[in-house]
C-alpha cells in the first residue's frame, strides 16, 4: 500500500488555529476587568456632585443654588437695618437716599426669596450671620460723616462680593425660579451699587484691595476731607421716609416644604 500524500494547507491551519485561540484568550483577558466593575456602584466625581442635587418641577436644584437663595435672604436680614439706619443718621442727602434704596430693593427681594424658598422646600434664616452683625454694630456706634463712610464702604463692599455671585449663580442654574430670583437679585445690588458710589464716599483704591482679599474685613474708612465729597444724583432716588421708626425687622422666614398643592 502506498502511503497517502499530504493535505495541502493543514500545517497552515493549525498555525492559524492556534494564532486565533491566542487572540481570542487575549481579548477576554483584557475585557473581563470591564465585566467584573459592570454591575458595581458608579463613584465618579459626576455621580458625586449629582448627589447634591435635587429634582423639582421648576429644574434641577443645585447645592450652589440653594446658597445663593440663603444668602439672598441673609443680605435682606442686615442691609435693610443699615438702609434705616442711613436714613436716621445720614449727614448728606445722597446718603440717605441711599438708605432708601437699601429698604425698598430688599423689603422687594426679600418678599420674592422667600416665596422662592417656600416653591424649592430651602429653609431661611432669620438673622444676619457674625459678620454682618458686626457690620451692623460697627454702623450702630459710628456718628456723623464717620458713619458716611462707614456706610459707603462697608456696604459697597458687601455688594461687590455679592454682584460676581450673583453672575456666578445667573449664568449656570439649571432652575427657573433661582434663574428668575438671580435677575432680580441683579438689579437689585447694581441699584444699590450705583447710590453707594452716588455718595461720593467711597474709597476705590481701599474696596479693590478688600475684595481682593481672602478675608471680608470691616473696610477701615478712609480719611475723606468732607469738602471734597461730591454727592452724584442717582438716576432714580426714592425720597427718604418722612419718619423712619428705630428698628426694621423682616418677616419671618417659611422654612417648611412646599405643600402638595403648590405648583
Amino acid at each position: 500500500m502506498r502511503p497517502r500524500p499530504p493535505v495541502k494547507g493543514r500545517g497552515m491551519f493549525n498555525g492559524t488555529g492556534l494564532i486565533v485561540l491566542a487572540l481570542g484568550a487575549t481579548a477576554a483577558a483584557l475585557l473581563f476587568p470591564l465585566w467584573s466593575y459592570a454591575d458595581r456602584p458608579q463613584t465618579t466625581g459626576a455621580n458625586i456632585l449629582s448627589a447634591q442635587t435635587v429634582t423639582t418641577p421648576y429644574g434641577p436644584l443645585s447645592a450652589q443654588d440653594r446658597d445663593f437663595v440663603t444668602k439672598v435672604r441673609l443680605a435682606g436680614l442686615w442691609e435693610l437695618p443699615a438702609g434705616q439706619l442711613a436714613e436716621r443718621k445720614g449727614t448728606t442727602q445722597a446718603v440717605r437716599d441711599a438708605g432708601q434704596h437699601l429698604i425698598d430693593g430688599h423689603t422687594s427681594l426679600d418678599a420674592h426669596v422667600r416665596t422662592v424658598a417656600t416653591q424649592l422646600g430651602v429653609p431661611l434664616p432669620n438673622e444676619p450671620n457674625a459678620q454682618q452683625k458686626q457690620w451692623l454694630t460697627t454702623l450702630n456706634a459710628a456718628q456723623g460723616q464717620t458713619f458716611d463712610r462707614q456706610f459707603a464702604d462697608i456696604l459697597r463692599l458687601a455688594h461687590g462680593r455679592v454682584f460676581s455671585l450673583v453672575a456666578q449663580v445667573r449664568a449656570g442654574t439649571q432652575n427657573s425660579l433661582v434663574r428668575d430670583l438671580a435677575d432680580d437679585a441683579n438689579a437689585t445690588v447694581l441699584d444699590h451699587i450705583k447710590v453707594l458710589e452716588a455718595t461720593g464716599y467711597v474709597d476705590f483704591s481701599a474696596l479693590a484691595r478688600d475684595l481682593a482679599a481672602s478675608v471680608t474685613p470691616v473696610p477701615t474708612p478712609s480719611a475723606v476731607d468732607p469738602a471734597s465729597v461730591v454727592p452724584v444724583a442717582p438716576s432714580a432716588a426714592a425720597s427718604p421716609s418722612a419718619a423712619p421708626s428705630t428698628t426694621y425687622a423682616l418677616p419671618p422666614a417659611v422654612s417648611g416644604p412646599p405643600s402638595a398643592n403648590s405648583p
